[in-house]
């Protein structure tokens, strides 16, 4: 799928950072972080004005990033909200924004050769729980979007993010 490790490492505490290579051009891969109706395919719905200060809102519904969806973990509803607001913006190079109560989100893309280093650094989670959540989830939905860009069918992501739980479990120090 690419030549970087899948899995995400600890920068610092409690801060995520994951890459994928994916396929170019790197304006595609930007329009699959920042137009709703591709971002939904691999993460969340949501429209997004494209400035510094906008605020929006991301919609999840994993149930529907697969067909058939596979069983959705207890704990986890069909949709899930988040109020968002951009921090940062330099297209189609870098975007950021706030998220719940960690210090954000950055993406960072890069062309490489053909194709475009996705850097996503999730940063200050508040827990270590909330760090493997998101661990799982971010691999899991990138996982997603690396299909979705290469036009293969998706691998089902609720069973994936089930698996990778236990990845990270293992992988982050208590």
């Amino acid at each position: 799928m690419n030549d970087l490790a899948p899995h995400g490492v600890l920068t610092e505490p409690m801060t995520l950072e994951i890459q994928r290579l994916l396929p170019g051009p790197i304006e595609r891969v930007w329009d699959y972080l920042t137009r709703s109706e591709l971002r939904r395919q691999w993460l969340a719905a949501g429209a997004m004005e494209l400035r510094v200060g906008a605020a929006f809102e991301l919609v999840w519904r994993n149930d529907e990033l697969n067909d058939p969806p596979s069983r959705r973990p207890d704990g986890f509803d069909a949709e899930h909200r988040l109020e968002c607001r951009i921090t940062e913006l330099d297209p189609p190079r870098r975007l950021a924004f706030t998220w719940g109560s960690s210090d954000g989100v950055t993406f960072d893309l890069a062309p490489a050769g053909q194709k475009v280093r996705l850097t996503v650094t999730h940063r200050r989670l508040p827990d270590r729980g909330m760090l493997l959540k998101v661990s799982a989830g971010w691999h899991a939905h990138l996982d997603v979007l690396a299909a979705r860009l290469s036009g293969t069918v998706p691998p089902p992501f609720w069973d994936g993010w089930s698996r990778l739980m236990q990845e990270y479990e293992q992988r982050i120090p208590a």
